[in-house]
């Protein structure tokens, strides 16, 4: 893991240059190709301490990250290794650093370091509900679907494997590659978790500070990864999220998770 200490920012200002940004309609997202440096602090700054692990789950340099994990079997994984899923303020810091860059790499949009804008390659669905609605084969509740199709969608790179994607704390691959699940903080969000970074995907965040706060706790994806924090120092590291904590609900275990999503448990090796 990586020490981070440092203070966070709660609210920053980051100009986008004039004609340097386009808009992607499909997210409704104004993509900024160049900000103009430096970043300005105009919230409070809040000191934190803390451990982040250097790559996404399983924290295993040269292996994928692990996906298709909603946010209550995140937790099960972070805490059965002694952790908790990092709170989205502690990733946006770790990724940052202490300029609170747009990107972990520095003012300029550049998919060729961390992995991201690339073409889509679209799910393909199983079938539909009785709404109409369809199902995703990559969510396929048979292996033998869910995993071909889940390959098959992979664009991302192995953890470790992008020696630039790196912030200025030490950690590895946070924008771009995979999405990424934290615990919320902010009084507005609805959830226990948002999303964070962005995926591989062309025209979405992979930025830093950006969060999504409209998916639920069961939420899961082909392309939705997380990473563990803990607390440093040889302190205990409570596996709740902050919402949880303040509600002060009890930790349950979590729900069991996707150990594996690159790997047929019904075959040897």
């Amino acid at each position: 893991m990586v020490l981070i200490d440092g203070d966070y920012c709660t609210k920053v200002e980051q100009k986008c240059k004039g004609g340097k940004s386009w808009y992607a309609k499909w997210n409704d997202k104004t993509i900024c190709l160049e900000f103009e440096p430096p970043s300005k602090c105009v919230g409070q700054k809040i000191h934190k301490r803390f451990c982040v692990d250097k790559y996404e789950w399983p924290n295993k340099e040269g292996e994928r990250p692990h996906v298709m994990n909603n946010f209550p079997q995140a937790q099960r994984l972070c805490a059965d290794a002694g952790k908790r899923v990092c709170t989205e303020r502690e990733w946006t810091m770790s990724c940052e650093g202490p300029d609170m860059k747009p990107y972990p790499y520095g003012y300029d949009r550049d998919p060729t370091i961390c992995q991201g804008d690339q073409g889509g390659v679209e799910p393909a669905a199983e079938g539909k509900d009785k709404k109409g609605i369809a199902f995703y084969k990559f969510a396929s509740k048979d292996k033998a679907v869910a995993l071909p199709e889940i390959e098959r969608l992979w664009q991302g790179k192995p953890s470790g494997s992008q020696p630039k994607c790196v912030s200025d704390y030490g950690v590895h691959d946070m924008p771009g590659n995979a999405d990424e699940l934290a615990a919320s903080e902010e009084t507005y969000a609805k959830y226990d978790n948002v999303t964070t970074g962005g995926p591989w995907r062309f025209g979405v965040r992979n930025q830093c500070r950006p969060k999504i706060y409209t998916h639920n706790e069961g939420f899961a994806y082909y392309y939705l990864s997380f990473r563990c924090c803990a607390e440093p120092d040889g302190k205990p590291t409570d596996p709740r999220a902050p919402r949880q904590v303040k509600r002060n609900d009890k930790w349950q275990g979590g729900q069991p998770p996707v150990r594996d999503p690159w790997k047929d448990p019904t075959k040897k090796g």
